[in-house]
């Protein structure tokens, strides 16, 4: 049964992480999913079966952890929160570009070459010789 849930969440690994890698805002929405599915399946198969942790029901040795469970019910709300932001974003793009394609953006395009680098690097300069002449 565990490599049976190990394998199912390496499945939902590999397709979140394909879907993530997409430039539609509803694929990535999905890849998110499956990736904290896969997240949320290795978590309770951490965890162990026993008797619930209740004080005075049974000895301490047979209690459950219920470290993964907290684990897993936390990633499902944080989840929940990411994927609230995303659907947002899909909506607005699709309001302004009747699309949920992120495009490329010129702005980081242009940090990315080597003379906004070095527009940056020549500022700092200038900075640090005004400030000595003060």
């Amino acid at each position: 049964m565990t490599v049976m849930l190990a394998a199912t969440a390496a499945l939902l690994f590999g397709a979140g992480t394909y879907l993530l890698l997409q430039r539609k805002l509803s694929r990535i929405i999905i890849g998110l999913g499956l990736l904290t599915h896969g997240a949320n399946v290795l978590l309770i198969s951490a965890g162990r079966r026993g008797t619930p942790p209740i004080i005075g029901g049974s000895s301490t040795a047979d209690f459950a952890d219920p470290l993964p469970q907290a684990l897993a019910l936390t990633a499902i709300v944080i989840t929940f929160g990411v994927t609230t932001l995303l659907l947002a974003l899909a909506y607005r793009s699709w309001l302004l570009t009747d699309d949920d394609e992120v495009q490329d953006d010129v702005a980081d395009r242009r940090v990315s070459t080597d003379d906004a680098v070095q527009d940056e690097v020549e500022d700092h300069q200038e900075l640090i010789e005004w400030e000595e002449l003060l």
